[in-house]
Order: C-alpha cells, then structure tokens, then sequence
C-alpha cells in the first residue's frame, strides 16, 4: 500500500509521481480535532474550532518539512474556475473561491480540502508546473480536469503527454448513489461515454468519479494516470466521507509542491 506515515500523520503517495514533487494526501489520522472530525480535520466551516484546524495545518506541513506561509488555497465552491499564482495566499487574506489551481513556483504550496470529492494532482516535469483540482460532480461534470490541463497548455506551454496525474482517494462508485437529474447531467456531459460510467441497478444509479476523471483527462491527450482506487466511504477508520457520515464530519487535506532546483 502505498502510504507513508510521519509524527503519527498517515497520507497516501502516488507512485507515479514518485519524488519528483512533494505530494501526499492526508488521512484523518494524527490530528487535534475531537469527534465527529476526529482527528486530522482540515476543514474550517464544518464546526470544528479554528484552533483545531490551524494546529492540523501546521502539523501537516511540519511533517513535510514545508513551511505553513507557502500556502495557496482557495475557497472550493464546486465551479469549473482555474486559478493560478506565482505566489502564496497570505494567511490573513481571504480565499479567492475556484475548484482548480496552478503554480510554476517552487515556493508555493497547492492545498485543498475533500471528504468524498475527487483530488487530482497533476505535474508536469518538463516546464516544472503542478495543478490541484477538487473534482466533485459538478466539477466532473463541467470538465474541471481536462479544462485544467488546457490551462496549463495555454499558459505554461505544457504538453499533455508529458503530464503526470493521480487520481485520488474519494468515493467510489458503489457508494456514490446519484438522482435523476444529475444522471441527465451526466449524459449531456460526456454524451456516449456516460455508459462507461453510470451503472444503474434496480432504478439506482451509481456514478463513477474516478473513470469519469480519467476519461476527462485522456481525452484532452494525458497518458500517464494512476487511480489510488481508495474509496473514502468503505474506510472511515482512514477516511472523512460526507456520504457516509451523514455530512457529520471533517476535510482531509491534500497538497504539492515543486522541489527547488
């Protein structure tokens, strides 16, 4: 399995991305924060206390060896909105609200927040970029991914063959119940490729994040992906789910980083 521990904080690596970046997604694991968030909460708007969440954040970064002021987050509200910085947020300025985010600065840390939505890291090692994209299904159905991946050609001259991407944990499709409506917006989407992933048992629809994602990307020409296939509903023990918790919990961190050179 591919996950490391450091100071008690649990996170899972992708392989693909080996050493290259600093990446890791965060487990529950290692924090502060009391039930329901127990313990490695870092999401600031689900009750917690900010004390909580701000330890959390700087345990995460400590275990990393990164320093907290390189941040740059945003304010995720399930858009189709790229954003990029050659700088970091400063901690007392407000969060810009955008669901992607890009930076060709080795000083710049990229950090979101899921529990069931869908992170993708993206890095591109030839022109030195990285991408962060909270992909739920609004994102996934506005073409967040591959509308990223154009961002990064159009602004860093990134060639999609040369990216490498992960796909991380999330929910996955046996627990991911969708209604109707979204399933209509699924098939307006991703037109004859939404059999692939809408599997409909007994009149329930599931919806599968993951392939979804991973056709975005390959159809705007990314070759190398992994898919970490660990659903955030099957293991609460490691994992904070909104569906599986009724919306009764916390955010798990995800980031990367460029190396210096």
């Amino acid at each position: 399995m591919p996950y490391m521990e450091i100071n008690g904080l649990e996170f899972y690596r992708f392989d693909l991305l080996g050493d290259e970046v600093i990446q890791a997604v965060f487990t529950r694991k290692g924090g502060v924060s009391p039930k329901p968030w127990a313990t490695l909460n870092l999401g600031g708007t689900v009750g917690d206390s900010r004390e909580n969440v701000i330890e959390n954040r700087r345990r995460i970064f400590e275990a990393l060896g990164i320093e907290v002021a390189s941040i740059f987050d945003v304010w995720q509200v399930h858009s189709d909105r790229v954003l990029f910085s050659d700088k970091p947020r400063p901690l007392d300025q407000p969060h810009e609200k955008a669901d992607a985010i890009v930076t060709n600065n080795p000083s710049v840390t990229l950090f979101m927040r899921f529990a069931d939505c869908v992170p993708v890291l993206l890095y591109d090692p030839v022109h030195q970029v990285i991408g962060l994209i909270h992909a739920g299904w609004k994102g996934t159905v506005q073409k967040i991914a591959s509308k990223t991946v154009r961002f990064m050609m159009e602004n860093y001259g990134t060639k999609p063959g040369d990216i490498l991407a992960g796909i991380g944990p999330s929910i996955g499709v046996d627990h991911y119940i969708i209604r109707e409506d979204v399933a209509r917006e699924v098939q307006e989407s991703f037109g004859e490729k939404a059999g692939q992933i809408l599997q409909a048992t007994n009149g329930v629809i599931h919806f599968d994040l993951w392939s979804a994602n991973e056709i975005l990307l390959r159809e705007v020409g990314v070759k190398s992906i992994q898919v970490a296939q660990q659903c955030t509903a099957c293991d609460l023990e490691r994992w904070f789910s909104h569906r599986a918790e009724q919306g009764n919990t916390g955010r798990f961190a995800a980031l990367i980083k460029l190396k210096p050179t």
